[in-house]
């Protein structure tokens, strides 16, 4: 699917990402230039100043604002970060006596959408190579074509048809994107050619 940017075709999983662009333009450290550098965010992507973020304002300031179009083409990635920092800062919101809307990002939650987003992004790369007949889920045989993959991103499987099975959760036949990233989190895949970000958290 290609972006209304830049007309990028074909599937994100056989770009050659520029992973340094995507680190600098997701800036999550806690340092003060970090800080800095998503405050400023924050505001290009509210541009009705109202303090909060829905899911159409991130989306359109990846496009526009950050220009990130590998990212702004994971829809999937984009959703599951939206929903991970919303949930991140439910208890926060709830101290603070509901005054503040569950369904937007805050900028107290900017951060972790950042850092979520570009965790999700990778997952999604990896999901995609894995994902080659390109339908956004993934087979037992596409699985077990990747399972030399796998072995790159830290995960070693000896038996692909039990560990599809445990990684299929709704019993479905396929996997998803969802059911993915989940098992890519307790498992800590972590893409072989992307460039990590140091951080203090």
């Amino acid at each position: 699917m290609a972006s209304a940017r830049s007309g990028k075709s074909g599937r994100v999983g056989d770009r050659k990402i520029d992973w340094k662009e995507v680190n600098a333009k997701l800036p999550y450290q806690r340092d003060k230039q970090s800080k800095k550098l998503r405050m400023k965010m924050f505001k290009s992507f509210d541009p009705n100043g109202n303090g909060h973020l829905s899911l159409a304002e991130i989306d359109k300031g990846l496009r526009d604002v950050l220009r990130l179009d590998d990212v702004f083409d994971c829809k999937p990635a984009i959703m599951r970060a939206y929903h991970a920092a919303k949930n991140k800062g439910k208890s926060s919101k709830k101290k603070k006596g509901g005054k503040f809307n569950e369904d937007f990002v805050e900028f107290f939650e900017f951060r972790y959408l950042l850092k979520s987003l570009r965790q999700y992004f990778e997952y999604w790369v990896m999901f995609d190579r894995a994902d080659t007949d390109d339908d956004n889920r993934i087979d037992l045989g596409e699985f077990k074509k990747a399972v030399p993959l796998m072995k790159l991103w830290g995960v070693n499987i000896t038996d692909p048809a039990k560990t599809f099975k445990q990684v299929d959760k709704d019993g479905g036949g396929k996997i998803l994107f969802s059911e993915f990233a989940s098992w890519a989190i307790k498992k800590s895949l972590d893409l072989d050619d992307d460039i990590d970000v140091e951080e203090d958290d």
